[in-house]
């Protein structure tokens, strides 16, 4: 018996449920609302042990479901993770490799396969695939990245502009979504698709009354020199030094033209252009709060700027301070999810998914943004509650990645899952007596070039281990996640791991095979040895 069927029968006997008298019953499909952010890190998140932030609403669906401890993307960046999230397959599968690319939507997705099963279908918030969605009953979309204050919203018809602030309002639609079909006679599947806590973390006002700023402890490779890295970790742009002091740190510059970064070089007009957009988005009142709590910060700086590590430590707090603002709205805004299920008698049969689109940097190796695979960008947050099915409190150290999403969603619905999906269902996790999972992970990043000038590359990691090729440099990184968890020591170029690199790198071309990336087979064989 195939484990994919084990997994599906798994999900459909999970469908069942005894009455008091023991006898079995036939529950309805479960409705699905699946939360995802953008850009939230695992350290930003309490239920992962967290000391910058307490996120109570989130960790209530650990206390009432399963915590993935171990939970990873295959691509880091915002389109090709979404794209992955709707097809259940990898980038070059699904044809969304990078956030040039636009989304085919004529292939089969994850709506598409719940709306033929009788599911009311929904998305609320970010969308980011260029093309218009299908396969939704009802929709109402960012456009492009959306906007922190006024988001301009399309559904399929007309483009609106929402008076409020973007994590509130979506909040608001994907409630009117459950309101409005709570009583009908289909289950609802429901995607709400935060724009926070991306760049360039704007907070809600309502988060800006709590006077002085936090200071928050810098993480340990905060200063990161990079000395046993390839080329790849020099060469980057995201480096918190570099961040702008307009659009990032919301400093009012008196000239639009000057250096923004404050660090010397090329001005960059533009980011100053933007952050001047996003500020004039904001009501009277609105900006009223805002320039009371970012006034003082403005003035101190104009008066005495800070200058070489000291600025870059000073954009760091500030970069923390707004980052987890953000955050705390979207835990706010969990909140009022989970309240609705709860007041509405929805909450034991409705499975709901929290994750992030992928990882962040916050501080480590002196970074944000996203794209490596390593750890804090690779790792995403998963939590996942049903009731019915799965029993609270439960701590998952297994390797899952957002292939399995989709799969998890349809077999909750009692829906087959489609042969050529790369993922498996997480549900079967929740049995202790189904403990098949697999040991090995595959990551593929495309993008490179510019905007932040991470090079392509492809991997594998493993329980303990973690094997990097930076395919245009021609070169590697391998990393001992357990002796080096902040990986800092590539131990590639050491004579004494040639056998383990050797072996992963089969491993490696073995994946590859697995999930039929040719191009990366290419590559592996070309370039690799």
């Amino acid at each position: 018996m195939s484990l994919r069927y084990l997994l599906i029968s798994f999900c459909l006997i999970g469908l069942w449920a005894c009455d008091k008298n023991g006898t079995e019953e036939q529950l309805p499909p479960p409705n699905i609302i699946f939360i995802m952010t953008d850009d939230h890190a695992v350290d930003a998140i309490s239920a992962y042990g967290s000391n910058l932030i307490s996120t109570p609403h989130i960790d209530r669906i650990a206390k009432h479901g399963m915590q993935f401890d171990n939970a990873f993307v295959t691509n880091s960046i915002c389109g090709p993770s979404r794209a992955v999230i709707m097809t259940g397959k990898f980038s070059h599968k699904n044809g969304f490799k990078s956030n040039r690319d636009t989304f085919d939507g004529n292939q089969a997705t994850l709506p598409k396969y719940l709306q033929q099963a009788g599911y009311y279908t929904a998305i609320a918030g970010k969308w980011h695939l260029k093309s218009t969605p299908q396969g939704f009953d009802e929709y109402s979309v960012l456009l492009d990245q959306g906007e922190y204050y006024s988001p301009q919203f399309y559904n399929g018809t007309d483009t609106t502009v929402v008076e409020g602030y973007a994590t509130n309002v979506i909040t608001d639609k994907a409630l009117q979504v459950l309101d409005t079909q709570k009583d009908g006679e289909k289950p609802i599947f429901l995607m709400i698709h935060h724009k926070a806590p991306h760049r360039n973390w704007m907070p809600d006002t309502t988060h800006l009354s709590s006077g002085k700023e936090k200071v928050y402890p810098f993480p340990e490779t905060f200063w990161d020199d990079y000395k046993t890295r390839t080329d790849a970790a020099s060469k980057q742009d995201m480096r918190i030094e570099n961040m702008f002091l307009g659009m990032d740190m919301k400093l009012m510059l008196p000239n639009a033209q000057e250096d923004e970064t404050g660090t010397g070089g090329d001005p960059k007009a533009p980011s100053y252009t933007w952050w001047m957009r996003d500020y004039n988005l904001m009501t009277d009142d609105q900006r009223e709060v805002w320039d009371a709590y970012y006034g003082p910060i403005n003035e101190a700086y104009q008066n005495n700027p800070p200058k070489g590590k000291a600025l870059t430590e000073w954009k760091y707090q500030r970069y923390m301070n707004d980052y987890l603002k953000c955050v705390q709205s979207v835990d706010d805004n969990v909140g009022r999810v989970l309240d609705y299920l709860e007041e509405n008698g929805l909450s034991d049969n409705t499975l709901v998914i929290y994750t992030s689109d992928q990882g962040f940097y916050l501080g480590e190796h002196g970074w944000y943004d996203k794209r490596f695979m390593y750890e804090p960008s690779f790792r995403t947050p998963l939590f996942m509650q049903l009731p019915t099915k799965l029993k609270g409190k439960q701590k998952n150290e297994k390797l899952v990645q957002n292939i399995d999403f989709a799969p998890t969603m349809l077999a909750a619905a009692g829906v087959a899952i489609p042969s050529d999906m790369q993922g498996e269902s997480l549900l079967s996790l929740g049995d202790k007596k189904n403990q098949r999972w697999r040991d090995q992970l595959y990551y593929h990043y495309y993008q490179g070039g510019t905007w932040h000038f991470v090079e392509k590359h492809v991997g594998i990691r493993t329980e303990r281990y973690k094997l990097i090729f930076y395919y245009d440099l021609g070169d590697w990184e391998l990393y001992d996640l357990q002796s080096d968890p902040q990986e800092v020591n590539n131990l590639y170029r050491d004579a004494t791991y040639k056998p383990l690199s050797d072996s992963l790198k089969v491993e490696l071309q073995g994946l590859a095979t697995t999930y039929e990336d040719t191009t990366a087979l290419n590559l592996l064989g070309v370039n690799g040895k």
